[in-house]
């Protein structure tokens, strides 16, 4: 199995790109939605440490994003807790899907918590400032103070960028991502063939 991981900017289109590659996607931001909504017991560890803003079950977005807004640490304590129920999840994902050619893994912190392993391949998604600017205006919840939080626990772009394998720009039309990414894949199973 051949490990993919998608790298890029907040909004640059990450998530549209590791579904048009036709195989079986980890999704790490749907993974920790699916845990404010269902887990209890990340509900509980985050009462405990977050008292003052979290209290009710479901866990409420508003409530965590009021955390992270009035202290910078909250950020980093939620991470922890979240973190660790996501790399559970990740290990089930890999053995559920080990007869995969591939697997994408659509890690937001994937290098900052280092969850990739060194035989990875990194592909880089590359979108205008424009694109991504339209792209987050358009999603609920969306707060400019809370996404540069997000953006300075990650490692620079450029650093980003330079570490991938590959890059797709991504124009956010069907066509050239779907093109891109045969381009990747062809390169990949050409290069197994003749090793």
């Amino acid at each position: 199995m051949i490990r993919i991981g998608i790298l890029g900017a907040i909004g640059s289109g990450k998530s549209y790109v590791a579904k048009n590659f036709g195989y079986p996607v980890f999704n790490a931001d749907y993974e920790v939605s699916k845990l404010y909504q269902k887990n209890r017991k990340v509900y509980q560890k985050l009462k405990k440490i977050l008292p003052k803003y979290i209290y009710t079950f479901p866990v409420d977005k508003v409530q965590l994003s009021k955390a992270i807004l009035i202290n910078n640490s909250n950020l980093q304590k939620i991470i922890k807790i979240v973190h660790k129920e996501i790399r559970t999840k990740i290990r089930s994902f890999i053995n559920k899907n080990k007869n995969k050619k591939f697997v994408i893994l659509d890690i937001p912190l994937l290098l900052e918590n280092k969850i990739n392993k060194k035989k990875d391949i990194l592909v880089y998604v590359e979108s205008s400032k424009v694109d991504i600017n339209k792209i987050l205006k358009k999603r609920k919840n969306f707060n400019p103070k809370i996404l540069n939080k997000f953006k300075k626990i990650q490692l620079p772009l450029a650093y980003k960028k330079k570490s991938s394998r590959f890059i797709i720009k991504n124009k956010f039309t069907k066509k050239s991502v779907k093109d891109e990414i045969e381009k990747i894949l062809k390169t990949i199973k050409n290069e197994r063939n003749s090793s």
